[in-house]
């Protein structure tokens, strides 16, 4: 994919002394009395910022926080803690707060070498339906635009795309240009063989995934509800385990078409089940075929994640989208571990998305071991689903003049 790179401008002193937009993602969660719980997308956006200023732009950053209504600003919308904590990790002069502007879609006032953040940007009228004229208000107040925030790059808003296609120049920032290069070597041009995990509550939420990586990948590993689902597609009993019945047709279809090209579903022969969907209940190991019609199952068994396992480690290259049971309970986690490990110790790339992956990832402390850890779970799992993103289209389209 090509499309212009803030590095690169900077490296052709194309950056110095001016105004730069950057819409990064800094929606991060926070507790009733408005403290930070946890600030990775804040982390995540420093290098950027730090590579504008320490080439002597003015820097601007927004982003969107929660869900606030167009046009009425209350104070849960407010950028204030982010501000804080942004000034603490970018250090001195900032120790204290990164300056935060309201109302800055008519101008803003900031110098060279030094770096605001502009209020809640979906507080703006039209924002979200990306509105030409408030683009182009935005498009007015840079020099250059960076879109560093991943997260939001399956959106069309006037901060993701309208201002990309009015400003001077239009860039992506180190973050969101990791996270192309990362797509383009997992599916664009893979080692192969190419395995993909997904997994989840419902085939009805993936199915399209599915259906674009039934023509793509040599083995689709399938999980949680929708390996129930792809279970019963096979002749299997699932007991009063979560299903979709009604998409058996589709699951088939998917099972056929890899079959068709001389890949595989890999269906579970063995689970783990239990009589309740509790952490307590008692978990006991069955093979597929075995389950029972009051069992619930809530994890793959021992032999096929041990199956698993060896399949991951012998691939060229590994997409991850979910675990495969219900890993918050420590009995039925073993097959998510198994799962995790292996993909950590295979020499594969691998490239992981999605919030409930993020959380086996951090459980299983194997952040080192993965190949590149996407940020954005919507934008993710659209291009899985082998839809172009919207904020790639546009800088794309900018690149080419």
């Amino acid at each position: 994919m090509n499309v212009l790179r803030l590095a690169d401008l900077i490296a052709q002193g194309r950056v110095a002394g001016k105004r730069v937009f950057i819409r990064a993602d800094l929606n991060v969660p926070q507790d009733d009395s408005g403290r930070i719980t946890e600030d990775t997308r804040i982390r995540a956006s420093v290098p950027c910022i730090r590579m504008a200023l320490d080439a002597g732009a003015a820097v601007m950053v927004t982003s969107h926080l929660g869900r606030p209504t167009e046009g009425a600003f209350k104070p849960e919308d407010t950028l204030a803690p982010v501000a804080a904590r942004l000034g603490e990790l970018l250090g001195p002069p900032y120790e204290k707060g990164v300056p935060l502007v309201a109302n800055w879609v008519d101008g803003v006032t900031v110098a060279a070498g030094q770096v605001v953040l502009l209020e809640n940007c979906r507080v703006n009228k039209g924002e979200k339906k990306n509105d030409e004229a408030l683009a182009r208000k935005m498009a007015a107040l840079c020099d250059v635009y960076v879109n560093d925030a991943f997260g939001t790059a399956h959106r069309a808003e006037a901060t993701t795309y309208g201002i990309a296609q009015y400003a001077p120049l239009a860039c992506a920032g180190p973050l969101l240009a990791a996270e192309i290069d990362a797509i383009t070597k997992a599916l664009a041009h893979p080692k192969r063989p190419l395995l993909a995990i997904v997994a989840g509550s419902k085939v009805s939420t993936k199915l399209t995934i599915l259906q674009a990586l039934s023509s793509k990948v040599d083995g689709l590993i399938v999980g949680g509800g929708i390996a129930n689902t792809f279970m019963l597609a096979a002749g299997l009993p699932i007991g009063r385990s979560l299903a979709e019945p009604d998409l058996l047709d589709q699951a088939k279809a998917v099972i056929a078409a890899m079959k068709a090209r001389g890949a595989a579903v890999p269906i579970p022969t063995d689970v783990v089940v239990a009589k309740a969907f509790k952490a307590d209940a008692p978990a006991t190991v069955k093979a597929a075929a075995d389950v029972a019609a009051d069992d619930l199952i809530l994890d793959i068994g021992p032999q096929t994640a041990a199956l698993l396992a060896g399949q991951l480690k012998a691939a060229g290259t590994i997409v991850w989208n979910g675990p495969v049971g219900v890993f918050e309970f420590d009995a039925f986690a073993h097959g998510t571990e198994t799962v995790a490990r292996a993909i950590a110790a295979s020499p594969a790339f691998s490239i992981a998305g999605g919030g409930d992956t993020l959380a086996a990832i951090a459980k299983y402390g194997i952040d080192k071991d993965i190949g590149y850890i996407s940020t954005g779970g919507g934008a993710f799992l659209e291009v899985l689903e082998g839809k172009t993103l919207p904020a790639f289209e546009i800088l794309e389209r900018r690149a080419q003049g």
